[in-house]
């Protein structure tokens, strides 16, 4: 309806014109004592006619606006036309269309040589970055531990690089299978365990002894995520890691808190609120590429906070529908 109504309003003005030319025809032969049922089955007999002809051209207009809106779907080539002005349409269009096929070509094209550049020079790092954790190693000094602890921080975010540019790309590596948690959580407290004695906090953690369905290395960078956001956060007091019923991982620390108006955009790309704006370093991506992670593996993430009191990350571990990118 909302397409004939619009077609009407196109042919207006040719519909004006032919009842402006009935109009004059019957005021002249008024004029001129003529009968006017001279002029009125005449007017009439062509209102039948153009009404044929208007139904025709509308039934056209509206096969041809199914084909493009069938073609704003999918790659299709554009319709053949009859007049001149909606070849000339046509021509326009098909222009377009090549013109922002080029272009998305070559915005992929850049992509992609962009990531191969990220993703070599990701994995290059690591050989330096590995070198380094060897030499001070061998050195068990205070100022060694620091520098290990500010590696291990370097480390994480070229692991964070990574599995963005693997989240961008076109293939994914996720194995899903049943995994014992603990197994997982372990080297993460290992990883982390210098950064805990270091600002003397406390790590409240019992073995869980359960097994979940889940991708170990992808749910590993999770847990790494939000652990070290724990530490980031946690100038004081502990952080504990638990298990609630029925399969929901949580970790709760009792850091400086995230503020309310913060809560419900903490997983947006690059958002990092009141409390990363205080901290220079963060970028906001830690807990969006939880997020995705979490989405993709079918497990729920949540974030509870009250502000100078802490806040307890959820993941919910249970078996979902998976969204594998």
């Amino acid at each position: 309806m909302k397409l004939f109504l619009q077609y009407l309003r196109s042919k207006a003005t040719i519909l004006l014109l032919f009842a402006c030319f009935a109009g004059i025809m019957a005021f002249s032969f008024t004029l001129y004592h003529l009968p006017t049922e001279a002029v009125l089955y005449p007017a009439a007999l062509c209102a039948v006619l153009g009404l044929i002809a208007l139904i025709i051209d509308y039934v056209r207009t509206l096969h041809m606006h199914k084909l493009i809106s069938a073609i704003r779907e999918m790659d299709t080539d554009l319709p053949e036309v009859r007049n001149v002005e909606a070849a000339d349409y046509r021509e326009i269009v098909r222009l377009l269309r090549e013109r922002n096929r080029e272009a998305h070509t070559r915005a992929a094209t850049d992509m992609n040589a962009m990531m191969d550049y990220y993703t070599l020079w990701a994995h290059q790092i690591k050989t330096p970055i590995a070198s380094m954790r060897l030499r001070l190693q061998q050195e068990d000094t205070a100022q060694a531990r620091v520098l290990l602890a500010d590696l291990g921080r370097i480390e994480r975010y070229v692991s964070m690089v990574l599995t963005y540019l693997r989240l961008e790309g076109s293939s994914t590596d996720y194995v899903i299978r049943e995994t014992d948690l603990d197994s997982i959580l372990r080297p993460v407290f290992k990883q982390f365990a210098g950064e805990f004695i270091s600002r003397k906090l406390k790590l409240d953690y019992t073995p869980i002894n359960i097994k979940v369905l889940t991708d170990e290395k992808w749910l590993s960078f999770v847990v790494e995520q939000l652990l070290s956001n724990a530490l980031k956060y946690t100038p004081k007091g502990s952080v504990s890691v638990y298990l609630e019923d029925p399969a929901v991982l949580c970790i709760r620390d009792t850091g400086i808190g995230i503020a309310p108006e913060d809560l419900p955009r903490v997983f947006e790309r690059s958002y990092t609120g009141l409390t990363g704006r205080a901290d220079k370093r963060a970028s906001g991506l830690g807990l969006s590429l939880c997020k995705r992670v979490c989405d993709n593996l079918g497990h729920g993430i949540t974030i509870e906070s009250v502000p100078d009191q802490g806040t307890t990350v959820r993941v919910d571990l249970g078996t979902r529908k998976l969204n594998i990118e």
